[in-house]
């Protein structure tokens, strides 16, 4: 009889078991996804260029900046910037993330100890056994009877799937993601800095340019008075030019404030309180700006931190959607306990009657009612779409990026030498403006167009000298440099 009911559970179990492993066979498929962006990404930028292994991305910042102002600067951005800061909390986050993952892998182990009181009916099973029980000869079962039990517990998940590895492994990938964020945020962090810097240094300038435009419009000033006193000139003239003098120094401020707004970007960047940028102002206009090689497309792939970074979610997400489409799976869990346990603390001593253990294997899976695992397997499947096309964005603008650049710097450096020479030729005609006029040869309003034009082709010219040195910059930033 006893062997009947053994080959009953036993086929029971069995059916139960197949039943389990038949539903995980019928898990969803995850979305079979091509990465055509990264396949087809073109040998070169342009027709124009020679394939080399040149690549100024791969240049440390400390050896691309060679102004040491600029470089003293970055390096306290480094220290105190904020959002660096926020984003290195972020890879401590994510660095207790794989270690949550890693912790699944093992048996958990946890010691207590308890203690209850239990009063059963007179006329139960138990009450009735319990009154005719004796302990020792003469001594009945203490009624109501007391429990206490001390010892270890520990459950462990069997990884029959792997499905846990497969979560330690995303949780890693993700990990190494933040990893390249914060190489990504080091890079936009020395690039904002170097272009403000430039920006300072090109209002410094423009300043500059403001107060000797001022001289000269007060030298003209005092002329056209002489020449209106000889009768040479008219009160119009000296107006015309008291108004241009006012327009000039109202411009000066307007200098003024915007260096005041560009020093305390660059402070706020710094993760300061407003205080002097120490820099050189001189030098600025015969500053040459760097040479840059670009390399070959396919090494932005490892020099960008931000491609690395999408390629890492990317293979993050592909995790997750193994991991989801394994909760498909039966798993197995074991779980025991080992300790002491009695009625009355006294006994707990006594070995081995007060040993008590329990182990016990468990194989669960879903069989009906799925739609919560479906759930998240299609939003982990869709999330790995949706990673794909980030990164393949990233790839494409990356691209962009750099040939956009590419055409900058040249097109900045033919209108940079277009710009020097007509501030030249403006500069000459002032002079022969201001002598045609004290000679009464020429009228004011030659005088003060003359003047007006070189102050503007001499402040796009310092614009023109920024955008140089910021584009450099910029396509460091591009080709993946500044991280390193």
């Amino acid at each position: 009889m006893n062997m009947m009911v053994n080959m009953k559970i036993k086929n029971i179990i069995i059916t139960i078991t197949l039943c389990l492993v038949l539903a995980g066979c019928k898990a969803p498929m995850a979305t079979v996804i091509k990465d055509e962006v990264k396949e087809n990404i073109p040998q070169n930028f342009n027709q124009e260029q020679e394939n080399t292994d040149n690549n100024s991305g791969t240049t440390p910042w400390r050896q691309f900046f060679t102004d040491p102002n600029l470089v003293s600067l970055i390096e306290t951005a480094l220290k105190n910037n904020q959002e660096l800061l926020i984003t290195l909390q972020e890879i401590e986050i994510a660095k207790s993330g794989v270690l949550a993952k890693k912790g699944k892998l093992s048996p958990s182990v946890s010691a207590g100890v308890g203690a209850g009181l239990k009063k059963a009916g007179r006329y139960t099973s138990e009450g009735a056994g319990d009154a005719t029980t004796e302990i020792e000869p003469g001594k009945e079962m203490p009624d109501p009877l007391g429990n206490f039990e001390g010892g270890l517990t520990a459950n462990w998940e069997i990884d029959i799937w792997k499905k846990l590895r497969t979560e330690k492994e995303s949780a890693v990938a993700h990990y190494l993601s933040t990893v390249e964020g914060k190489n990504f945020v080091l890079s936009n962090l020395i690039e904002e800095v170097a272009n403000n810097y430039y920006e300072l240094l090109a209002l410094d300038n423009q300043l500059d340019i403001i107060r000797q435009y001022i001289k000269l419009q007060e030298r003209a000033l005092e002329i056209s008075k002489i020449q209106k006193e000889a009768a040479a000139a008219t009160e119009l003239a000296v107006k015309k030019f008291e108004a241009e003098l006012a327009k000039s120094k109202a411009s000066e401020y307007t200098i003024r404030q915007q260096i005041t707004e560009k020093e305390n970007e660059i402070n706020a960047l710094l993760g300061r309180y407003p205080q002097p940028i120490v820099r050189t102002k001189e030098s600025f206009m015969s500053t040459i700006p760097q040479t840059v090689y670009t390399g070959i497309p396919s090494q932005l792939l490892s020099n960008r931190p931000d491609i690395k970074r999408a390629e890492l979610e990317l293979k993050a997400s592909k995790l997750d959607v193994e991991a989801a489409r394994k909760e498909f799976y039966p798993s197995l869990e074991i779980s025991a306990t080992l300790g002491l346990e009695a009625f009355k603390p006294s006994y707990l001593v006594k070995m081995p009657e007060s040993i008590a253990y329990n182990i016990a294997g468990e194989l669960a899976g879903p069989l009906i009612n799925k739609s919560a695992i479906k759930a998240n397997f299609q939003t982990a499947d869709a999330r790995q779409i949706q990673a794909l096309y980030e990164y393949d964005k990233t790839i494409l603008n990356a691209y962009l990026d750099v040939a956009n650049m590419m055409s900058k710097i040249k097109n900045i450096d033919q209108y940079y030498q277009l710009k020097s020479q007509e501030t030249k030729a403006l500069d000459q005609s002032i002079d022969i403006a201001n002598q045609l006029f004290r000679n009464s040869r020429a009228d004011y309003l030659e005088v003060l167009l003359n003047q007006r034009d070189a102050l503007d082709a001499k402040m796009e010219l310092i614009e023109a000298k920024q955008k140089q040195l910021s584009t450099v910059v910029d396509i460091y930033k591009s080709l993946g440099g500044g991280w390193k």
